[in-house]
């Protein structure tokens, strides 16, 4: 890879970037940086990158939500801050979430805490219940659905 691309060089690279999955504008500006490009000239890719359709944030926060929570299995918090870290804005950050159903959502939170539940080898049961809390709190999801959970499976 070369140091420095100039405009014509660099669109062809970038677009074939974007068109390999969807991205935000941050990763696609990291990318561009790497190029050795200045402000200028990035402002003129990411404009022709979003009128020909190869950068669209909206759709990327969905596409992201929707991936996250059905194949890493990550909760709501987890994926507002990963999107925020992205500098993704808020009203984009609500549509996207609403790309997962509440049932789907539950459905999953409820099969990854008993899956996690039963693989926890543990006989102390504080040290059991606090391996479990932190896993789905790291996962992502919301304390109050993760405490009313975990004293479900401690009763059962």
């Amino acid at each position: 890879m070369k140091d420095f691309y100039t405009i014509k060089e660099a669109i062809p690279k970038i677009e074939h970037f974007c068109a390999y999955q969807e991205r935000c504008h941050e990763e696609v500006i990291q990318k561009l940086r790497s190029f050795k490009m200045d402000s200028d000239e990035i402002d003129t890719i990411i404009v022709h990158l979003i009128a020909d359709k190869f950068l669209d944030e909206e759709r990327f926060a969905c596409s992201f939500a929707r991936g996250k929570h059905r194949i890493k299995k990550w909760g709501k918090i987890r994926i507002v801050n990963e999107l925020k870290f992205k500098k993704i804005n808020q009203r984009l950050i609500t549509t996207a979430l609403k790309e997962i159903s509440v049932e789907e959502y539950l459905a999953t939170f409820h099969a990854v805490a008993e899956k996690n539940w039963e693989s926890i080898k543990e006989s102390n049961a504080l040290k059991k219940r606090k391996k479990f809390c932190d896993y789905l709190l790291r996962k992502g999801f919301e304390s109050n659905l993760v405490y009313e959970k975990v004293k479900e499976l401690e009763a059962a």
